[in-house]
């Protein structure tokens, strides 16, 4: 299927050894197709080398690393014609569990070479990159203090612990969140702008369904009383991503819209895919169709509409007036 892969390869996620890492990654895709590996350093970050390859004509681009460095190289490849493929091997790897792909290596390879392309949104927020979602507030303040010597000990329970440790010291601040049809002002301890968001980022679950297909972005507001009620919050948030029902508790709300501009009083931090970026505010724009990205054969990427394969098929599109 592509002629000229590149892979940008971060020697320094998850808890792997980088050196084997490498070696399975190219004994999986050398064979198929002819293969260019980059590896970032602080001098050269992803975006920098992901913009490297698609100058050099890469029709496919392999992010190999953490959710940061996957929303790092997306970024490179916004509105272009090369393909985007994951290699996770990072902790979280949330970008690749919302979009079911394996954390198996090989696994994950032979979804770059024989998996499904499929066009999907993205954002762009304060002018870097959103794959996955931004967090405010209580979500950025989760990821913070799950450091990287912690992550490199316990692995995904960093985040577990650190979830425990800040809902029992929850703060709230107000917020306002200007979208191009409203402005909503509100008091809130954590808001979560989604792009998609596997089960797992819990935070993010307020409405039935956060699909990458829409056009649109997935805002929940969450904003429990007291350290019981963010724990009983946050397991009916999770529940209802399981169920893929919209949660109807008093304390948590959501909305969707194209676009959203977040202030809040006092400033606070800001993660975004994984990544702490700095405080408010936040000017976040949905791209539809922004990206191409390989994904799982048998996923369960389901689009808004399948129309392709049935008989005598004929769509004809009428002028706008």
């Amino acid at each position: 299927m592509f002629k000229n892969i590149y892979l940008i390869f971060n020697p320094v996620s998850g808890q792997g050894d980088p050196v084997q890492d490498l070696a399975t990654i190219r004994s999986e895709i050398e064979p198929s197709a002819p293969l260019t590996v980059l590896e970032t350093t602080k001098e050269d970050p992803a975006e920098e080398l992901a913009a490297l390859a698609v100058n050099r004509g890469a029709d496919c681009v392999i992010a190999s690393g953490g959710d940061g460095t996957v929303s790092a190289v997306a970024g490179a490849l916004i509105k272009g014609n090369a393909t985007l493929g994951i290699v996770p091997r990072g902790t979280a790897n949330a970008i690749a569990s919302a979009f079911s792909i394996s954390t198996d290596l090989l696994e994950a390879c032979r979804t770059i070479l024989t998996g499904n392309p499929h066009n999907i949104d993205v954002a762009i927020c304060n002018g870097k990159p959103l794959l996955l979602l931004a967090g405010i507030g209580l979500e950025a303040d989760v990821i913070a203090q799950a450091n990287r010597q912690l992550k490199n000990k316990i692995g995904s329970a960093a985040y577990i612990l650190s979830a425990f440790r800040q809902v029992q010291e929850l703060e709230t601040f107000k917020a306002v969140m200007e979208t191009p049809n409203r402005i909503i002002t509100v008091r809130a301890s954590g808001i979560t702008v989604a792009n998609v968001a596997p089960a797992t980022s819990v935070l993010a679950q307020g409405s039935s369904s956060v699909v990458p297909y829409d056009g649109l972005l997935d805002v929940t507001i969450f904003a429990p009383e007291g350290t019981g009620g963010a724990i009983a919050a946050s397991y009916n948030l999770f529940q209802t991503a399981l169920n893929k029902r919209s949660t109807k508790r008093e304390d948590v709300g959501y909305f969707r819209c194209s676009s959203v501009k977040v202030t809040t009083d006092p400033e606070q931090e800001v993660v975004l895919d994984g990544e702490m970026i700095g405080p408010t505010p936040l000017d976040i724009q949905c791209i539809p169709d922004g990206l191409m990205l390989m994904t799982p054969s048998n996923g369960n990427f389901d689009p808004l509409e399948k129309l392709e394969d049935l008989p005598e098929l004929e769509i004809k599109y009428k002028r706008q007036q």
